[in-house]
């Protein structure tokens, strides 16, 4: 009895309305008979949730028909599912967020206040990514960015400077990238030099798994967003370039879609989704 006064009096107190045991929660759990307080409850069901692929490329991942991330990229298939990447590489992906900026538009009422998130993903091993995304909350913004910047991963072509002695440090070669006026050149260094550069290109190669390099901006480097998308667009030019190391004959194989057309058609997806129902027509 000791204890059943004071936790009815401070549900109460905090719910404003009703006995003790609808007013716990802080006020969000009210008049829904117990069913989860506050916002664990429903976090904890949409993480448990099995991913259901959408497109071929999704259902050719989940049923291990491509092995590596590596055969997505070597026919340049659009990934659209975020889930793909973190099949593949969920476990070694850390992101960070580079800025959260707020953003408006003048309405008739007034103006209407969002919030932009810039956020890095990357691998430190040959896999970066850069997302935008604006919204309402803070919160779901960068829960966007992350998905962006996950559907926007791109391989990483590393090199040597002088001699190949050990793994891959710098970028192969000279390359550019641009946003905006701000124009990013990434210039090979020789090993233990580390990333000469600004911050924000310094995050970028370093989870793009670059140890050494020379950087050169010009423009308006102080816009943070078209700063870091330049050096993106250079981090994704590696492999824009083809080097004499690259000039052996193409062996031409058949891409995912091609090797396994029988297992796409025996099970189509309109399957596995819901029944489509038809409008009535009177």
């Amino acid at each position: 009895m000791a204890d059943a006064a004071p936790a009815s009096g401070r549900g109460g107190f905090r719910g404003g309305f009703g006995s003790g045991e609808r007013g716990r929660g802080r006020g969000r759990g009210r008049g829904r008979g117990g069913r989860g307080r506050g916002r664990g409850a429903r976090g904890g069901k949409e993480g448990d949730k099995e991913w259901v692929p959408v497109t071929k490329l999704g259902r050719l991942v989940k049923d291990q028909k491509i092995k590596t991330i590596e055969e997505i990229y070597l026919f340049s298939l659009p990934i659209k599912e975020a889930e793909i990447i973190d099949y593949f590489l969920g476990t070694t992906l850390k992101d960070e967020v580079l800025k959260i900026m707020p953003v408006q538009k003048q309405t008739r009422a007034g103006q209407r206040t969002r919030f932009k998130a810039f956020v890095a993903i990357g691998d430190f091993n040959g896999h970066v990514g850069l997302g935008v995304k604006c919204s309402k909350e803070v919160a779901t913004a960068i829960r966007g960015a992350i998905t962006l910047a996950k559907l926007s991963i791109v391989p990483v072509r590393r090199g040597y400077w002088g001699n190949k002695i050990g793994k891959p440090h710098t970028v192969p070669c000279k390359v550019t990238g641009r946003c905006g006026s701000v124009l990013v050149r990434l210039i090979p260094a020789p090993r233990g030099t580390g990333i000469v550069s600004a911050p924000v290109p310094k995050k970028l190669l370093h989870m793009a798994g670059i140890d050494d390099c020379y950087t050169s901006a010009s423009g308006q480097t102080a816009t943070l967003g078209n700063f870091a998308m330049a050096t993106y667009h250079a981090i994704a030019n590696t492999y824009c370039y083809l080097t004499p190391d690259l000039w052996k004959e193409t062996v031409f194989v058949k891409s995912p879609y091609q090797e396994h057309t029988d297992y796409l058609m025996k099970y189509p997806l309109r399957s596995r989704a819901e029944p489509r129902y038809e409008a009535k027509s009177y």
